[in-house]
């Protein structure tokens, strides 16, 4: 998916525009137009820079429309909602998944995981995913006492597999059920 434009930055445009419109036509004498534009134009604007300052960017994904176009035609909504609710910009969150992370008791307030990837899995034409977190100050031991409980809660017949590639690094992969999902796995 390709990135979007934020919402904050179109704000804070808009807002930056009708400030410097109403400041030149006012030296311009243009009272008509230089009151309401600059009166307007400089809350907008700095709501625009508050929202940007509290904004939390879509992760990474290496998920095509065809792919995503497919997954809503046959896979489970949970999976649609879960990659459409991180692939954009959200706000007054400090991370991806908060809600849900701390339901599952996987949340630090000092040090929250950050959730870097997400990418999707076919699997005999089910669907899973992959999300690839920087897990911070939740050690991979609490991830892994959760494993049964996270393949269950982003969306039904998954099954959990959790590996750390680095010591910072953590791959959630949530598969769906089929037959000997091990031959699956490093696919």
């Amino acid at each position: 998916m390709r990135n979007q434009f934020s919402p904050a930055s179109i704000v804070s445009i808009v807002g930056a525009i009708l400030a410097i419109t109403g400041l030149i036509s006012f030296f311009n004498d243009a009272t008509n137009l230089s009151v309401p534009t600059f009166f307007y134009g400089v809350p907008i604007m700095l709501i625009g820079l508050a929202m940007k300052n509290s904004e939390l960017a879509p992760t990474n994904s290496s998920i095509s429309r065809k792919q995503l176009e497919k997954l809503k035609a046959t896979g489970p909504k949970e999976l649609v909602d879960l990659i459409g609710d991180v692939t954009r910009h959200r706000y007054g969150q400090r991370a991806h998944l908060e809600t849900s992370l701390q339901a599952l008791k996987l949340w630090d307030e000092n040090k929250p995981p950050q959730l870097r990837e997400i990418e999707l899995i076919e699997i005999e034409k089910k669907f899973g995913v992959r999300m690839k977190f920087n897990f911070c100050g939740v050690p991979i031991k609490k991830w892994e006492e959760k494993k049964d409980r996270l393949g269950r809660f982003f969306a039904k017949d998954l099954i959990a597999d959790i590996s750390s590639p680095s010591p910072e690094e953590l791959n959630l992969q949530l598969l769906p059920k089929i037959g000997d999902i091990k031959d699956h796995q490093n696919n």
